[in-house]
């Protein structure tokens, strides 16, 4: 039995090797022909492929990210707005606004994420800000200040092109991970199509995103904004989830829309193959030595879907979760708890009484060796009868 016991460890060790050398060489297999890709978990935020993640893009019209959850958040979404002229006269593509139409602002950010709005965007700015160099002010303290980028730096609402106008496929990402959490945002973002009955334009908007309209057809995909400009060539953000885990994808500077497609493709069947998130629930409680820590609220973090994980704790209270290599998944610090004395140590009282009673001590000792005597005594007189 324990042979077989130790056949089975073996065998289960010898999976996980495989699994894991697999989960390598398709990640150094990837053939990605974007100039930067990133593949995200959108749920615990980390990294699970990246080429030139922190490389400074242009990224066309996935600035409508950006801006489409500042307005959401800035803004009352049932106000109506009057397009300006400088809306109506904006370059490139457009909802067709009017100078003078009035919309609301939720129908514009529809405009501006379904159908790439530039002019929709201009209107937004002008309403929240009053004009586009105030509300690009504006959307970088706020990417700074509430998503957390580090690397970016916007100067208009819509992303045409401007050498000042960046951002990287990280930061993107943590943008989109950001904005999916809204779930106004989120409805938008993978909405397919739309009525739009404008004072100029009566038509239907349908998303430009292959994949989510479904001309690309791929399971589980849940949002997506394509861009384009010459000098940022083609740039692409999905968002897609199966029952282990929700990915986020973002490819910059494409040469063709074919290739941005193929690369989506090959880093989502990577994600959905290798990983799944996984959670820690609130107040879980961890021990190192006397000290307690404890969870403030669920963590989330991506494991490999084919291998277990363990955690660790240190004394300053920052808890690892490591592969069975012992590589390191994720940290987070976590609070320490207050120990009652009555809990960590016995009482003065009875410290006191089990030094002045040895004997309490003792008497286990003495029943256990008087069981002991009694019995062999028993013995010895079966024998002699």
């Amino acid at each position: 039995m324990l042979k077989r016991l130790l056949l089975i460890v073996i065998m289960m060790a010898f999976t996980f090797s495989y699994i894991d050398i697999a989960n390598a060489k398709e990640k150094t297999n990837l053939k990605i022909a974007s100039k930067a890709a990133v593949l995200v978990d959108s749920s615990s935020g980390q990294i699970l492929y990246g080429k030139n993640p922190d490389k400074k893009l242009y990224p066309a019209s996935l600035t409508k990210i950006a801006t489409a959850i500042y307005a959401i958040e800035n803004g009352n979404l049932d106000d109506m707005v009057t397009v300006s002229k400088a809306a109506e006269e904006t370059d490139g593509t457009r909802v067709y606004l009017l100078e003078g139409e009035r919309v609301t602002l939720k129908h514009l950010v529809q405009g501006l994420l379904i159908n790439s709005g530039n002019d929709a965007g201009v209107a937004i700015a002008d309403y929240l800000c009053g004009d586009v160099p105030t509300f690009a002010e504006k959307l970088n303290e706020f990417m700074v200040d509430k998503v957390g980028v580090s690397n970016t730096h916007f100067v208009n609402p819509h992303g045409l092109f401007d050498k000042n106008h960046y951002t990287t496929a990280s930061d993107l990402a943590k943008i989109t991970d950001y904005a999916i959490k809204n779930p106004t945002f989120r409805e938008i973002f993978g909405t397919k199509e739309l009525k739009w009955n404008g004072k100029g334009w009566h038509t239907t908007l349908i998303t430009h995103h292959l994949m989510l309209k479904g001309e690309i057809p791929y399971p589980g995909i849940t949002g997506g904004k394509t861009g384009y400009v010459d000098q940022s060539g083609q740039t692409l953000a999905t968002t897609a989830q199966n029952n282990n885990i929700h990915l986020t994808v973002i490819t910059m500077d494409a040469k063709t829309k074919k290739d941005e497609y193929q690369d989506t493709k090959q880093l989502l069947d990577y994600g959905f193959t290798h990983f799944k998130t996984s959670e820690l629930p609130e107040d879980t409680m961890f021990k190192y030595g006397n000290k307690i820590f404890k969870t403030s609220e669920k963590l989330l973090y991506t494991s490999p879907l084919h291998a277990s994980v363990s955690e660790r704790i240190s004394k300053n209270g920052v808890l690892e979760i490591v592969d069975k290599s012992g590589a390191l998944l994720k940290s987070f610090q976590l609070s320490e708890q207050k120990v009652m004395a009555a809990q960590s140590a016995p009482s003065k009282k009875k410290t006191e009484k089990s030094k002045h009673n040895p004997w309490i001590l003792m008497m286990p000792i003495i029943l256990i060796g008087f069981g002991v005597f009694w019995s062999v005594k028993r013995i010895k007189n079966k024998k002699k009868g």
